[in-house]
């Protein structure tokens, strides 16, 4: 069997960065992204930037110790539990790696770090046409009600 390590990312850590840097690009290049690579100055300030983050941290999937896959998150916080929540902000798989779990064992790792820092519950946003809501449905996401939607306003 391959091995599969999910591991928290250490910011100081250049094999952490460059696996963040690497499948972040590669999934800004997917459809689902925004269709092409990120740019050059966004990839240059994208790891200092998430330092200074405090509530930011991420996971990444190394299979047979190449980057596979990684989970963004965010901590926000309900005003209805009066308790942390954790946003997953990005989920990616590199293509050649898809089909083999890591997308759950990377959503299993968030789950985890939710129980372990009392959270009351994970959010994600998913488009439509998204594949991934398959998963989301099997890891046991469910649909509000009311249904809600993911607005944004640019600055």
């Amino acid at each position: 069997m391959k091995e599969l390590n999910i591991i928290e990312a250490d910011f100081s850590n250049k094999k952490h960065t460059d696996a963040i840097l690497y499948v972040t690009n590669e999934y800004a290049k997917h459809p689902m992204g925004l269709g092409k690579p990120l740019p050059e100055d966004i990839r240059e300030k994208l790891i200092d930037e998430i330092q200074n983050f405090p509530v930011w941290f991420s996971l990444i999937a190394f299979y047979e110790d190449q980057p596979a896959g990684i989970v963004n998150c965010v901590y926000s916080f309900s005003t209805f539990n009066a308790a942390k929540v954790i946003n997953v902000h990005d989920l990616a798989v590199l293509k050649n790696f898809r089909s083999k779990g890591i997308g759950e064992a990377l959503l299993a790792a968030v789950e985890k770090k939710a129980k372990e820092t009392n959270c009351c519950k994970i959010t994600l946003e998913v488009r439509a046409d998204n594949r991934a809501k398959n998963l989301y449905e099997r890891m046991n996401f469910e649909y509000g009600e009311p249904k809600m939607f993911f607005m944004s306003k640019y600055l």
